[in-house]
């Protein structure tokens, strides 16, 4: 049998959680789930179509293999992938498919709302065996496909801030390249 480490990144409102938690319950219940800050609070995955379950909390310094190889599990979810500390525990990831024989699900955003590769995703691109298109399609507000989130304030898009900032969702929407680079919310 072989074992990967899939990576399923995209855009804001594509329903990431939602299927990290779907793919959780499909696989039987016996695996790990991790997160790092979810909008909902420490050790909690949440979808905004009320789906919820507990999940291990990834502080920066936790060592996610060693954890693993004690735990043993039949398999890993991870959610808010991008949110890891890269490179080191999206190795520790890719480590653990290799040497551990354990499927890894990763799910998270691909990029930050200036529309660069978050750290953790992009090492991510890097190692994943797989990258998976998420299936839920999100529109920009012409109608093209979404590929890019911006943050707004006032209905004005913003390119300056803290490129973490969780939990307001009103102050973030999803656009297709040409608008998100035109700055046109």
């Amino acid at each position: 049998m072989s074992y990967e480490l899939v990576a399923y990144l995209g855009v804001m409102d594509a329903g990431k959680s939602t299927l990290a938690l779907q793919y959780h319950h499909s696989l039987g219940g016996n695996g790990v789930l991790y997160t790092c800050l979810d909008r909902s609070g420490s050790g909690m995955i949440s979808s905004r179509i009320g789906l919820s379950h507990e999940a291990r909390e990834v502080a920066p310094d936790l060592d996610i293999y060693d954890q693993l190889a004690e735990l043993q599990p039949e398999y890993v979810v991870v959610d808010e992938v991008q949110f890891l500390n890269a490179p080191k525990q999206i190795n520790h990831l890719a480590d653990a498919v290799d040497g551990l024989k354990i499927n890894v699900y990763a799910f998270g955003l691909k990029t930050d709302f200036l529309g660069r590769l978050f750290p953790a995703s992009a090492r991510l691109l890097e190692l994943a065996d797989r990258v998976e298109e998420l299936p839920v399609p999100v529109r920009c507000w012409c109608g093209a496909r979404g590929t890019h989130n911006a943050r707004v304030r006032d209905g004005v898009m913003v390119f300056q801030g803290d490129v973490v900032e969780i939990g307001d969702m009103d102050s973030y929407t999803v656009l297709c390249r040409k608008h998100h680079r035109a700055g046109l919310a």
